[in-house]
C-alpha cells in the first residue's frame, strides 16, 4: 500500500519540480531578451549620433561659414593685442552684446555649434538640462 502511495507521489514531485526548472528557465530567457533589446537600443542611439556628427562634418567641407566665423572670433583676440584702444573697443563690444535679448544670444551660440558640428556645445549656450 506505501508503494502504490509513494508512485503517484513521486510522479506529482518529478511533475512539480520540472514545473520550476521551465519556469525558471523562461524568466532567464526573458531577462536575457530584454538586455538583448536594450543592448540593441543603446547601440542604435549612438550610431545615429555618430552619424548626425559625419553627415554634419561632411556638409560643412564645402562652406564658407566656418571660415568666417573664425575670421569673426579672432577679431576681438586681435583688438586685445593693440593697446588700449583696442582691448576698449573689445570690452565695449562685449558689453554691447551682454545688453541683447537672451534669445539672441542664445541663437549666436547654436549658429557657432552647429556650425562647428559640434551638437554637445548648444548646452552651454542655453538653458543647461540637467
Amino acid at each position: 500500500m506505501i508503494q502504490a502511495l509513494l508512485g503517484p507521489l513521486g510522479a506529482l514531485a518529478s511533475t512539480w519540480l520540472s514545473s520550476k526548472v521551465e519556469t525558471k528557465a523562461a524568466e532567464t530567457r526573458m531577462r536575457v531578451s530584454e538586455a538583448d533589446a536594450k543592448a540593441k537600443i543603446m547601440l542604435s542611439a549612438a550610431t545615429s549620433e555618430a552619424d548626425w556628427e559625419r553627415i554634419m562634418a561632411q556638409g560643412t567641407q564645402n562652406s564658407w561659414k566656418d571660415e568666417y566665423l573664425v575670421g569673426l572670433f579672432s577679431i576681438p583676440l586681435i583688438l586685445s593685442f593693440c593697446g588700449e584702444w583696442g582691448r576698449q573697443t573689445v570690452s565695449d563690444g562685449f558689453d554691447a552684446l551682454s545688453t541683447m535679448p537672451d534669445w539672441y544670444q542664445y541663437t549666436l551660440g547654436v549658429i557657432v555649434a552647429s556650425s562647428f558640428a559640434v551638437r554637445s556645445a548648444t548646452k552651454f549656450f542655453g538653458g543647461k538640462k540637467k
